[in-house]
Order: C-alpha cells, then sequence, then structure tokens
C-alpha cells in the first residue's frame, strides 16, 4: 500500500473521521499483544516497528547479524515472507527462490545470513534451530504475541518520527503507543532527525536505552555512479529516504520516481522507466530491496544498478553491551525455570 499523506500532517479531516477505527483496532491489537508467547528454547531478539512501512529494519537486522557472529552465536532469521507466495516453513534459496516466492526482504538478506519463512513463526522456529540457530532475530512481529521474544529493538527514523501518533488506519501505528513502549527494550534511531526525541525520553525514563545509527553508502556503489547523472525509483516504506541517501551521498539525482512499498514491477513499467532514462541520458538507480524483486528467474534487468547501504552505529560498543546483557538474561531465565 502507499501510505496516506495526512498520516504525517499533525490534524486532518480524514485522520479525524476514522479515530473510532483506530481505537478499535489499536484496543484489539493491545489485547493481543497481552496473550503469552512459545519459547523457542533459544533467545529471540525481535527487530521491530510501531508503524506501519519501513524505517530500516532490514539494515538493523544485517547489523546484528555481524554483530552476533561477532559474539561467537550462530544467528537464522525468521520472517514472514510479506508478499511472497510460500507459506514455509522454508528456508530462504537464492538459487532457486524468487521475490515472488518468499518476498523480498528474506532474498535480500539470505546473501548475508540464513533466512527462515514461515507465514506462522512458530512454524520457523524448528527449522532455524535444526540449521545450527543459537539466535533467532525475527524480521517484523513485534506486535505478534505468537513467539516468545526475549529482547525487542524498535526502529524508527529520526526524520520522520511516528506521523501523527494515532493508530491505523487513522494513522501509522500499529498499536496504541503506550502499550508499545511497555513491551520495548530499545530504540533504534536512524538518521540526524528529532522527530522521536520524545519517544526515546520516554523510554529513558525506564532505563531502556536510544541507540543512534546512519545509513552509510557502500564505497563500491559511489563508485559506481560516481560522475554519473541519475534517475533513481524506489518501492520502499519511505521511497524519499532513499533519494535524500543518494543526494547527501553527493549523487547527482535528476528524477525520482516512488512506487508503493514491496511493489511488484511489471515489465512495461521497468520497460518505461529505462525508456525515460534513455531519452535523458541518466543511469537508472534503486534500492538493493527493490533490486530483489526485479530478480527474476533469469537474473535481473540490464543497465539497473542497486545503491547498498550499511547501518552504521554511533556507538558500536553501548549496542555490544545490550545485546550481550540480553543473551545472558534470556539464557539465565531458562537455565533458572529448570
Amino acid at each position: 500500500m502507499r501510505e496516506p499523506a495526512f498520516w504525517y500532517r499533525p490534524r486532518s479531516l480524514e485522520s479525524h473521521a476514522l479515530q473510532p477505527l483506530g481505537l478499535l483496532y489499536g484496543a484489539i491489537t493491545e489485547r493481543r499483544m497481552l496473550r503469552k508467547g512459545f519459547d523457542a528454547g533459544i533467545p529471540v531478539i525481535c527487530v521491530g516497528n510501531y508503524h506501519v512501512g519501513g524505517a530500516g529494519k532490514t539494515p538493523t537486522v544485517l547489523a546484528l547479524t555481524k554483530l552476533l557472529r561477532e559474539l561467537g552465536e550462530t544467528p537464522v532469521v525468521l520472517s514472514r515472507g510479506y508478499g511472497g507466495r510460500l507459506t514455509g516453513p522454508v528456508m530462504v534459496d537464492r538459487m532457486r527462490h524468487t521475490a515472488s516466492d518468499i518476498g523480498d526482504e528474506p532474498l535480500m538478506m539470505v546473501r548475508d545470513v540464513p533466512v527462515t519463512v514461515a507465514r506462522d513463526r512458530l512454524d520457523g522456529v524448528a527449522l532455524a534451530k535444526s540449521q545450527g540457530a543459537t539466535v533467532i532475530l525475527m524480521d517484523d512481529g513485534f506486535q505478534n504475541p505468537r513467539l516468545l521474544k526475549d529482547a525487542s529493538l524498535i526502529v524508527i527514523d529520526s526524520e520522520r518520527g511516528l506521523g501523527n501518533g494515532k493508530v491505523f488506519p487513522a494513522g501509522p501505528l500499529r498499536a496504541p503507543l503506550k502499550a508499545q513502549l511497555a513491551r520495548t527494550d530499545a530504540l533504534v534511531l536512524i538518521g540526524n532527525g528529532h522527530a522521536a526525541d520524545d519517544v526515546a525520553a520516554e523510554l529513558a525514563k525506564h532505563n531502556k536505552p536510544e541507540l543512534r545509527a546512519r545509513l552509510q553508502p557502500d564505497a563500491a556503489s559511489l563508485a559506481q555512479l560516481f560522475g554519473k547523472r541519475v534517475f533513481a525509483f524506489a518501492g520502499i516504506g519511505d521511497p524519499e529516504r532513499f533519494f535524500r541517501t543518494l543526494r547527501a551521498s553527493g549523487i547527482e539525482t535528476v528524477r525520482t520516481r516512488p512506487f508503493a512499498d514491496h511493489h511488484m514491477f511489471t515489465d512495461n513499467e521497468i520497460a518505461a522507466l529505462a525508456a525515460e532514462a534513455q531519452r535523458e541520458q541518466l543511469t537508472l538507480v534503486t534500492t538493493e530491496k527493490d533490486l530483489a524483486r526485479l530478480r527474476g528467474r533469469d537474473g535481473v534487468p540490464d543497465g539497473i544498478v542497486p545503491f547498498a547501504v550499511e547501518l552504521e552505529f554511533d556507538d558500536p560498543a553501548k549496542l555490544r553491551q545490550l545485546i550481550s546483557d540480553q543473551l545472558y538474561k534470556a539464557r539465565e531465565r531458562r537455565f533458572v525455570r529448570r
């Protein structure tokens, strides 16, 4: 879906009219979140959002993958496989699966970490453990109570924040903010903005940390686009953030074209983008997540350059200590219960 513009305006007639539905939806979700989840038997770290749409969960999962390996762990990602047709459980195979099979995010992440796709996340637990997982990294699912979470890290774009602060469909929140704050262990604030400072301050009252991070362009991507004029397109939660990142990286971004999140591009759409780029002698560039959806059985269409980014934390030692502590507490809880 393409998110409504009024979600990110302070007041609107649309939001006011939809607020009764938001209150009902929020009450149902809040009650659901109180259910006791299944214990996977190994630590489960959830990377989620308070709101609908993207804010940087996938780069956060990949950054945690790297850290967990440095700590001697064997992480396996557990994903619902949004946008894919397979219900799972299935281990993602980059050579066999496409985004239409298992979703774009799993296909992107599997280059760096084993990924289990399961529509019902409980079905994916045994499969992840059979792959030698010592830690399960949940990609999304913060509001889903099916699986017990030992730690929940919530990702927020620090420039956009949480919009009007209302619950879907009146706003972008998936549940009332107070209920979500109570189940949060740390915030990951991406970017240089201050739109989520009030959320961080509220969590700080309960000694829950904020972790600042930034999306940094991959050196190879910069080199490939150096000196070129580009036509950027993206079908992610916040395409404008991608376009801003390109410009901030010194890439001359002449044209941009946003699409809805998880948009499945047709051959005609790609042909039209390519023709427009060719007319103006521009290089087509998109995100790695979009490229995963473009990758068909015969590979990626020619002439499209991916722009890769990595998440870098301002205080890596703080993140390392947080994750180490959470793993220790998770294992201690299970040991005591035996």
